[in-house]
């Protein structure tokens, strides 16, 4: 479940991660980037393990990949939405992460992980 709703975000967001590497303007502090403890249960097989959980927030993005994320966003439903939320409170490693931060699952608009283990969380505010 948790791959293919990666799977899914990653296909919907692609080139803003990208982006908002290759855009990005002042370097991330380190504590945005946590090293992901081992899980204790097994992997499912062929799932990418997570190895570093990066935690960005929407406004940090730069402009043009703030507009992408935003246009996704628009084209997720509620129920994909839950699905990425349920998934994230499965993850007690993800889970902690955003609780080391302050933020719920309910903060995260957008995931991706990348096939080296690189899990991106974008997260806005409520307003």
């Amino acid at each position: 479940m948790r791959k293919m709703i990666a799977l899914a975000l990653c296909a919907a967001f692609p080139l803003a991660t990208s982006a908002a590497y290759a855009q990005s303007a002042a370097p991330q502090t380190p504590s945005a980037e946590q090293p992901a403890p081992k899980s204790e249960t097994p992997a499912k097989p062929g799932a990418t393990a997570i190895t570093t959980i990066n935690i960005v927030d929407i406004n940090e993005l730069p402009d043009a990949t703030k507009t992408q994320v935003n246009d996704a966003l628009a084209k997720r439903s509620d129920a994909d939405m839950q699905k990425l939320r349920t998934s994230i409170d499965k993850s007690p490693q993800v889970s902690a992460a955003l609780k080391e931060k302050g933020l719920t699952s309910a903060a995260v608009v957008i995931a991706s992980l990348d096939s080296k283990g690189l899990l991106t969380l974008v997260t806005k505010k409520p307003s």
